[in-house]
């Protein structure tokens, strides 16, 4: 059945832990269901290649394992979207805590919608083997990053999977198996809101 036809960019949320495999499932989900992958994460760290002065206050904030100032965050995503052709896109790493969800709220709210958030759910002893052993030359893939950010993920980004889950908005996958494995059950779980190979005109 085809979908209805809008403008409004419809979102999937991608969370889990560092390391959890949120970059590696969204980059099949592109090629499958021709969504667009932004990773806030990666429109960050951009940001500070750019000189600019929210550039070097990311670069601070990310180098003490804390979340950066919504604000930030919610401009970069709103920016990608409108500058996009498409209107679907995955979201990794973002909401990543309450201040996110209120920041998307404030300036993004009913100019997008939110499907659900895919939880990418992954035991810390996993998480750490694989940010230690994936070389991609991030300055937080360290044990000692690792240990910061995970801390602030358990305390902030904990409760929102689970508000999520308390709004009918989760779709929960284990993601300590092999890739493939993973993402035959991720693939289901966009597949009941997305048509395989199609895009909204």
């Amino acid at each position: 059945m085809a979908q209805v036809k809008t403008a409004i960019p419809q979102v999937v949320f991608v969370l889990g832990a560092p390391g959890s495999g949120k970059g590696t499932q969204c980059a099949k989900l592109v090629e499958d269901f021709k969504f667009v992958h932004l990773s806030a994460g990666e429109l960050l760290r951009g940001e500070t290649t750019k000189g600019t002065e929210d550039g070097a206050l990311i670069q601070k904030m990310m180098d003490e394992g804390k979340i950066v100032p919504v604000d930030i965050t919610c401009r970069l995503l709103h920016k990608s979207m409108q500058e996009s052709s498409s209107i679907r896109f995955l979201i990794d790493g973002f909401p990543r805590n309450k201040d996110n969800v209120d920041g998307w709220e404030r300036i993004v709210g009913q100019t997008a919608d939110v499907k659900f958030c895919l939880f990418l759910d992954c035991p810390k002893d996993v998480c750490l083997s694989r940010i230690v052993n994936r070389h991609e030359g991030r300055s937080d893939d360290t044990p000692e990053k690792f240990k910061l950010r995970i801390v602030t993920y358990s305390k902030e980004t904990v409760p929102i999977i689970e508000y999520f889950g308390s709004i009918d908005k989760l779709r929960s996958i284990p993601s300590d198996r092999t890739v493939e494995d993973v993402y035959a059950d991720v693939k289901k779980a966009i597949g009941a809101e997305f048509e395989i190979g199609k895009t909204e005109p």
